[in-house]
């Protein structure tokens, strides 16, 4: 074979790209435990900081952040009825996987979907915090279609299951300046403390078209509104109504309700 011939070239190429490959091959499959850990303590960071069981005035370092984040008592539930699933390891769970998977996840009926998501998981993992044997917080992930992106947070409850103790947007892709507000701790600072539902529990949080007033019998369910982001002020109402309603958490929180859980180990 001529080294010059088109052969040879051919070759020389196919031979490129195999090595090529296999190299990208490999160092996925070397950085792929790297990633899941970087995941695993950016979600451990964002959990944590709502637990109310961070040292004040300290921030941990890596290792102390995954060991408290794995000793919450962690579980998985089946949204739609509401009761625990003993048989998936929350740890390793992918929810985001699990929206488009045809046994994990279900598609949202229209007229429920408030949120546009179109799909969503059958199980979410929910993270329970405990003083002593009395239920502290609970902390639930949320999501939903914002202006330009999905919005993806947790939410924080109080042991009533109403009273909001703490949010965080972790990820979206809104605005600068505008949207983006939704990760201002400012902002959220104002959600410490509303509750989510009337005494009937119906949903009645929302965010605010204006300031809320002080003394305000809106101050109990709104938040102040978004200078200059009405789309995504109504997409986290929307978003909340969707997951403390029907088609989200509402029969977990019915079921928290009739059967208060026990600490993991005592029974649940």
């Amino acid at each position: 074979m001529s080294k010059d011939s088109p052969q040879k070239a051919l070759l020389i190429v196919a031979l490129t790209a195999m090595i090529c490959s296999t190299l990208v091959s490999a160092a996925v499959v070397m950085l792929r435990p790297v990633q899941m850990n970087n995941q695993l303590l950016e979600r451990s960071r964002n959990i944590m900081q709502l637990t109310g069981l961070l040292p004040a005035g300290e921030v941990p370092d890596d290792e102390e952040m995954l060991a408290l984040f794995k000793s919450l008592d962690t579980r998985v539930i089946e949204i739609s009825s509401g009761r625990f699933e003993h048989e998936i390891d929350p740890h390793t769970f992918d929810k985001r996987r699990a929206v488009n998977d045809p046994e994990l996840g279900l598609r949202i009926p229209p007229d429920l979907d408030v949120a546009s998501m179109g799909r969503r998981s059958r199980y979410a993992p929910v993270y329970l915090v405990w003083n002593g044997d009395e239920l502290d917080r609970l902390i639930l992930p949320v999501r939903g279609s914002g202006m330009w992106s999905m919005l993806y947070g947790y939410i924080a409850v109080e042991d009533d299951l109403s009273t909001i103790a703490g949010m965080s947007f972790y990820e979206q892709n809104e605005t600068p300046g505008l949207g983006d507000q939704i990760t201002h701790e400012h902002w959220l600072e104002h959600w410490r403390g509303r509750r989510i539902f009337d005494d009937h529990w119906n949903v009645m949080f929302r965010v605010s078209e204006d300031t809320v007033a002080a003394g305000s019998e809106a101050v109990l369910y709104e938040v102040d509104a978004l200078s200059g982001a009405t789309v995504t002020a109504n997409a986290v109402t929307n978003l909340m109504h969707y997951w403390f309603g029907p088609h989200g958490y509402g029969p977990f929180i019915e079921t928290l309700r009739e059967q208060p859980p026990t600490p993991a180990g005592a029974g649940s």
